[in-house]
């Protein structure tokens, strides 16, 4: 019988086979991702706190949401605008993951998402995205995670530090873990480079900070999307100093010979009121459903199967 956790050969078969009969669809595209997250990830987190700092927030539009700061007693530092919005943050920096890409280095992020296809891949991999508040996304920028102990506090009560000047961010202790392991899962499945400081950071948060409850049930709830599973969270795989990486993702993302190169897909959109659904194409009313009636589905004939009629404009 399996057991969850398991991690002989036959177990670690048993959950690709199921991974794989069970995917939805992997988004191809960030504004896919981000979609995808918000829809069947993250649809019932509202009340359980942002990334950095743990407030609560609304959601807005497709994928965004309004942040109510006064629950965790953020004080907005210096961008009220982003401050106020949820934004997808990449744990590891798309700059980071990217700079290790030719396409980066003949054109940067633009010439990535036009040429490169494992960088979309990497872009768009929900393991590596959760909602934070707009204006701590930019001040983590691109900066390495490491320990501030003489750095102030410059959010108000959010646990959160950052040092512009040596380029370092500190975050909170519920989530020092969770990083760990999605910078594990990153580097080892794209074969990325990683200094033995920043290594061994991480080893001391994955051990001091083991997965919770909720990080179990991100991950189950990503891998139905996505087809695998973080093997980091559940305990499959470990991180040892020296690490050797499988780069599972760059050998799955080659191109087979004369295979067409696939195009960003985007979901089918219901209206949970209506019972109408519309496609992204050709249904002239896709961007208009107020995103607390949106619901995803990933062909017509799911939505048509879950009681749902085409909508009466798409041509």
């Amino acid at each position: 019988m399996f057991r969850q956790g398991s991690s002989s050969p036959l177990a670690a078969l048993f959950v690709c086979i199921l991974l794989s009969s069970t995917a939805i669809a992997a988004p191809v595209s960030f504004e896919a991702a981000k979609s995808l997250a918000r829809q069947q990830v993250y649809h019932d987190r509202t009340q359980h706190g942002t990334f950095y700092c743990g407030c609560s927030w609304d959601w807005a539009g497709r994928s965004g949401g309004r942040v109510n700061l006064r629950s965790c007693g953020y004080e907005i530092r210096a961008q009220e605008n982003r401050a106020i919005r949820i934004e997808w943050e990449h744990v590891v920096p798309a700059s980071l993951f990217g700079q290790q890409r030719l396409c980066w280095q003949q054109g940067g992020r633009r010439n990535c998402k036009e040429t490169d296809p494992i960088f979309n891949q990497m872009e768009s991999d929900l393991h590596n995205l959760t909602p934070a508040i707009g204006e701590v996304n930019a001040d983590r920028s691109n900066y390495r995670f490491g320990l501030l102990h003489e750095t102030p506090y410059q959010h108000g009560r959010c646990d959160f530090k950052v040092d512009f000047s040596e380029r370092v961010a500190q975050p909170r202790e519920e989530i020092r873990g969770q990083i760990a392991r999605i910078y594990f899962y990153m580097h080892d499945r794209y074969d990325m480079r990683m200094s033995e400081q920043q290594q061994r950071l991480m080893m001391a948060w994955d051990a001091q900070f083991p997965p919770h409850e909720w990080e179990r049930e991100r991950n189950r709830r990503i891998a139905r999307l996505m087809g695998h599973e973080n093997e980091f969270v559940s305990g499959n795989r470990r991180w040892t100093l020296g690490h050797r990486n499988t780069a599972d993702g760059v050998r799955s993302s080659l191109p087979r010979a004369n295979a067409p190169t696939p195009s960003p897909a985007l979901p089918v959109l219901g209206n949970s009121r209506s019972k109408v659904y519309h496609l992204p194409t050709g249904c002239p009313s896709y961007g208009q459903i107020s995103a607390t009636n949106q619901v995803t589905f990933v062909s017509a004939d799911e939505a048509e199967r879950a009681g749902y009629r085409l909508a009466g404009n798409c041509r």
